[in-house]
């Protein structure tokens, strides 16, 4: 064997052995089964009089007021699911997000532990000019390590 077949040889074991190092990594540290299918895009309540169990704990609830005045603070509250989401070490939310249309307003990075449940406090100012029409739209988003984005909305009045 010449040192060129050596070598080319040498790193196509190298790639496979790391391919399968991370293949074998990923079954050791998440040995929960998962639904692919819920990580390919972002997940929202399909019919909300009749939500799923799974929709019951990650879709975030939105809390705030009906109306609110524009440059005035005001708090929205995001909870993961209705009923909360347990969090431990082989199941949690990494982060909860919240945003007015489509600018950020708040963002909580979360721990996987189990001493938490996933509920956030924004306190929020919404200017004149970000709701034109009176209206604006609060997006809260979260992320499971096992069942992917998910996402709801809450239109309020602004004064």
């Amino acid at each position: 064997m010449d040192r060129r077949m050596f070598l080319k040889s040498a790193v196509a074991g190298s790639v496979a052995a790391g391919l399968a190092g991370t293949a074998a990594a990923a079954e050791r540290y998440f040995p929960t089964k998962v639904d692919m299918s819920l990580f390919e895009g972002i997940n929202r309540v399909k019919d909300p009089a009749n939500k799923t169990p799974l929709e019951k704990t990650h879709a975030p609830a939105i809390v705030a007021p009906k109306s609110v005045k524009a440059g005035e603070p005001f708090t929205v509250e995001v909870s993961v699911g209705e009923k909360l989401h347990d969090m431990g070490p082989a199941h949690w939310i990494e982060y909860i997000e919240l945003n007015l249309g489509n600018e950020p307003a708040g963002r909580a990075d979360l721990q996987p532990k189990g001493y938490l449940k996933p509920r956030v406090a924004f306190t929020v100012v919404v200017p004149k000019d970000a709701a034109p029409g009176g209206k604006v739209t609060l997006i809260a988003r979260q992320r499971c390590n096992l069942h992917g984005n998910w996402e709801s909305s809450l239109d309020i009045e602004v004064s």
